[in-house]
């Protein structure tokens, strides 16, 4: 009893993601470069929508907390990694790892709900436009905010205390570069078949309700934009639409390969690309996706850069 009581409180071993490759340095500056673009671009949206009064939208107020979520993904594990790398480490805490976690759990699960909402709110603003100030009115938002925050927060802290709950007596060396669920659960000495069986079991209900709601209202906006009659109005709502569905596939894409699929299914390596994915990736594409399709932020980003001195040509 007493081994596995010393085993619970001792830090775990983090196998760095550069020392899996040949050309480490190579790949340890492209992850630094991608962590420093995704943190800047989702700075300047969250800025934009901000000081822009044109972009005091619901949908963009739905989008700044997205972007509030890809700043958070990648705070929670490439610095760590990065530090450790740089000092030749690769331990934490078991505190460390319980934070990570969580906060990992939590965003996962807001990001997934926070998707799912705002595809109605797109649902609303093409097929019931004229209902759209009273259906997404302040208070509403804002329950949606709050509910996709209150879902995280209620998934972490179930996923934390019971993942964490079972002892890990030996082997603890996490075979992965952050602490996550489903890789951890390899390392504990007792029997998890039950657990890992719900975590499969939840994560098709977590990714599925949402999945469900998200189709369904896009095969509203999709037939009410093939109905329209205004060619200008369809292309709106197909450009509005697509950088929604573009970053609903990138992130349901990964998120169903490891929260759906067993993990006796997944590599190490595997893994790790797709924990890379979702964890770093995608936060970096989100911003650019929505400015570089989005005429309105695209206009307050020139309107910003003219009151620099800067007058870009595009």
């Amino acid at each position: 009893m007493m081994d596995v009581n010393e085993s619970v409180v001792s830090d775990f071993i983090l196998v760095n993601l550069f020392g899996r490759s040949g050309s480490y340095q190579l790949l340890f500056s492209l992850v630094a470069a991608m962590f420093i673009m995704g943190l800047l671009g989702n700075a300047i949206l969250l800025f934009l929508i901000h000081v822009d009064p044109r972009l005091h939208t619901p949908m963009y107020f739905l989008l700044s907390q997205l972007s509030l979520f890809d700043v958070g993904f990648p705070l929670v594990t490439i610095p760590k990694m990065a530090s450790d790398f740089l000092q030749g480490e690769s331990s934490i805490s078991f505190g460390g790892c319980a934070a990570q976690i969580f906060f990992l759990t939590m965003m996962g699960v807001a990001e997934g709900v926070l998707l799912a909402l705002m595809s109605y709110d797109r649902y609303v603003a093409v097929c019931h436009p004229l209902q759209y100030p009273v259906l997404m009115r302040r208070q509403v938002c804002l329950l949606m905010v709050g509910s996709s925050w209150l879902a995280g927060v209620l998934n972490a802290c179930i996923q934390t205390s019971i993942t964490l709950h079972f002892p890990y007596c030996a082997f603890r060396v996490v075979d992965h570069f952050f602490c996550e669920v489903p890789v951890l659960l390899k390392l504990s000495c007792a029997d998890t078949s039950a657990y890992e069986l719900a975590l499969s079991t939840s994560g098709v209900l977590i990714l599925l309700l949402p999945l469900s709601l998200i189709a369904t209202s896009y095969g509203h906006v999709l037939k009410a934009a093939l109905c329209t009659r205004s060619e200008e109005a369809r292309n709106k709502a197909f450009a509005t639409c697509s950088s929604h569905i573009t970053v609903v596939g990138l992130f349901y894409g990964a998120a169903v390969f490891m929260y759906m699929v067993p993990g006796a299914y997944h590599s190490p390596h595997q893994e790790n690309m797709v924990s890379l994915f979702y964890g770093l990736i995608t936060p970096t594409l989100n911003p650019f996706i929505y400015s570089l399709r989005n005429r309105e932020v695209r206009m307050a980003l020139v309107k910003v850069l003219s009151r620099a001195g800067l007058k870009p040509n595009w």
